[in-house]
């Protein structure tokens, strides 16, 4: 990196490569390391779902019961719905103009992927100990 004698950016500001909103690319590198991780999840998840077609309601439910596949549902659940919450909030603040509307709908999408998560562990939780 040059210094350039008309730059703004304070030395410190060159070495930890921060932007003016002071957050770097924090919401962009998770995005990557949940995007990896979702690969062998998502493996997982469809090998899941793959192992009870054509199964009855109990052996269904017993196999999802057991540890293994509730630990990996919750896992590809928590990194799915963190993935979708990052990435419309991307979407959001590019597309969605006007400081008041982009407010509102960056809550609306906390609010939905909180629900929509807290709802997929309330419901793998529930065939876990039921």
């Amino acid at each position: 990196m040059s210094n350039n004698a008309n730059s703004i950016r304070t030395p410190l500001a060159r070495v930890r490569h921060l932007g003016s909103a002071r957050s770097g690319t924090r919401d962009i590198w998770w995005m990557r390391v949940t995007s990896v991780a979702l690969v062998p999840l998502t493996l997982g998840f469809v090998w899941l779902v793959l192992s009870v077609v054509g199964k009855d309601y109990k052996a269904a439910r017993d196999i999802m019961s057991g540890v293994l596949p509730s630990l990996l549902m919750l896992l590809f659940i928590g990194a799915g719905v963190y993935h979708m919450k990052l990435g419309m909030k991307v979407i959001i603040e590019d597309y969605v103009h006007g400081e008041h509307s982009k407010t509102w709908t960056l809550l609306l999408n906390e609010f939905f992927c909180y629900a929509v998560g807290l709802a997929c562990i309330y419901a793998v939780l529930r065939i876990g100990f039921v």
